[in-house]
């Protein structure tokens, strides 16, 4: 008896419309999403902090704090591996969306 050894097939989403929803339900846990908050809002400091002091640095701990929280939030209460780094531009986007709707009450934080 043969045995079908190919992959899966990975969905790649052609538009955002598509992809937020599915991001939406691998965020469904408060404190995943709480997590990216977080992880967003010291991102966007310290990369406010590298453009007005110049020092790079600041981009390392912008990038690390931001996937950092993210990845966490997925590992520890997810319990997933975030789909998004097959899509990083729609995962970025669809993260600033998450973040917005939270701050103004369309999703709960």
């Amino acid at each position: 008896m043969a045995t079908d050894r190919t992959a899966p097939q990975i969905r790649r989403y052609t538009t955002f419309a598509d992809f937020y929803p599915y991001f939406l339900r691998e965020h469904s846990i408060r404190a995943t999403r709480r997590m990216h908050f977080v992880g967003l809002a010291l991102a966007l400091g310290f990369g406010a902090l590298a453009i007005v002091t110049l020092q790079w640095p600041w981009v390392i701990a912008a990038i690390v704090s931001g996937y950092g929280f993210a990845l966490a939030g997925h590992f520890i209460f997810e319990k997933n591996v975030p789909y998004t780094l097959k899509q990083p531009l729609y995962g970025m986007l669809a993260d600033f969306r998450m973040c917005f709707e939270m701050l103004t009450g369309r999703i709960p934080f």
